[in-house]
Parts: structure tokens; C-alpha cells; sequence
């Protein structure tokens, strides 16, 4: 940690790049920055590329896609790479959770893949976790990256019609509610953006 150099470096800005096309995730990124009085604009507004996701861990994707951000953006940029990994499926789909969705994203199949698969290996481990890596960039080449994770189980079919990609067909430990429907504060309160976004905050704003 090189200290409160890099904290304030980030904590002064008043603008934040949010480097992200998913627009569940940009409104998710926003709502919890809004306490911090921070002005966050999005990849689409920004006319930020989509850099290729080549790293093999959440965080060097984080990383790799913030980076890019903060140099075309020339604003400190926030990026997320988060991603469901099943137990059964030896932690797929992981850092490729996105790409289980194809092009256009329809993780309507992604969901039907997974329960798919589970049922092609004769799963009876339905046990699963959410991994959120968030990666923190500024235009001077400064990076922090923070890793949060909440543990559940996976139910078929899918239920609710809140949150996005794989949240219908989880349910956290603790509770009954899949994350699509929960309402979103109950959601934001355990998710795993949260976890990581906490250590994040303790982190540049000292909160």
C-alpha cells in the first residue's frame, strides 16, 4: 500500500468514470458512489472502448478494463469483473460468466446452460458463489483493486424479474429469496459489489 498519496489522489476527483457497457452494473456502481457526492459517467456516455477481457483472474480484468478507462477517458476510472462460480462445474462459468451469455447477452440461456450441464454431470452440490473484483485506475497509471464475494446456492427455474444476469437462479446463504427478488437495497446490502465496494471505500475515503 503506498497510503494516503494514492487515497487522495483518487478521493479528489470529482468525476468517475464507471468502465463498464452493463448498465445493470453502471446503475449498481452509481447508487452505491451517490453518498460520496461523486459525478460517475458511464462507458456508453464516455465513448470508452471495450477492451478484450485477456486476463485469467476477476482481478487483472478489473484491472486491464480500469486501466483502459482511466487513459481514454483521461478521469479516474472504476471497473468491475464479477462473475458466478459453481461448485459442480469446477467454478465455471467464472472470469467467462459474461461470455456464457454470447452476443447479444441472453443469460436466459446462460442460466439454462448451467442447470443443464449440473444436470449432465448428475450434480447434487448446487452450492455456488458470486465474485466481484473492483479495480480503481487513475490517468497517472495508479491502480488499487479490492475483492468481495457472497456464498449461496443455485435454484431451477429462475425466479424474479429484479437485478441482472445470473440473479434469478441464486439464493444467498441466509436467506430464501433468489437476489432477482429481493428489492435492491436488501440486495446491495450482502451482495458481493458491496463487499468489495466496502473495502474500496474504507480504502480512498477512509469511511
Amino acid at each position: 500500500m503506498k497510503g494516503h498519496r494514492v487515497n487522495t489522489l483518487f478521493s479528489s476527483a470529482s468525476t468517475w468514470a464507471i468502465a463498464s457497457h452493463n448498465k445493470g452494473k453502471i446503475k449498481e456502481i452509481g447508487a452505491l458512489l451517490a453518498p460520496f457526492g461523486l459525478t460517475t459517467q458511464g462507458a456508453d456516455s464516455l465513448g470508452l472502448p471495450v477492451p478484450e477481457e485477456t486476463e485469467r483472474t476477476f482481478i487483472g480484468n478489473a484491472e486491464l478494463k480500469a486501466n483502459a478507462g482511466a487513459q481514454a477517458s483521461g478521469l479516474v476510472a472504476l471497473a468491475d469483473d464479477s462473475g458466478l462460480e459453481v461448485t459442480a462445474l469446477d467454478g465455471a462459468p467464472g472470469i467467462y460468466s459474461a461470455r456464457w451469455a454470447g452476443q447479444p447477452r441472453d443469460f436466459n440461456a446462460a442460466m439454462h446452460r448451467i442447470r443443464t450441464e449440473l444436470e449432465a454431470r448428475g450434480a447434487r452440490d448446487y452450492s455456488a458463489r458470486f465474485v466481484c473484483a473492483l479495480a480503481l485506475a487513475h490517468p497517472s497509471g495508479e491502480i488499487r483493486a479490492y475483492e468481495g464475494e457472497v456464498r449461496g446456492g443455485l435454484i431451477f427455474p429462475p425466479r424474479g424479474g429484479r437485478g441482472f444476469g445470473y440473479d434469478p437462479i441464486f439464493i444467498p446463504v441466509g436467506h430464501t429469496q433468489t437476489f432477482a427478488e429481493m428489492e435492491p437495497a436488501a440486495k446491495h446490502a450482502i451482495s458481493h459489489r458491496t463487499h468489495a465496494f466496502q473495502l474500496l471505500v474504507a480504502d480512498v475515503f477512509g469511511a
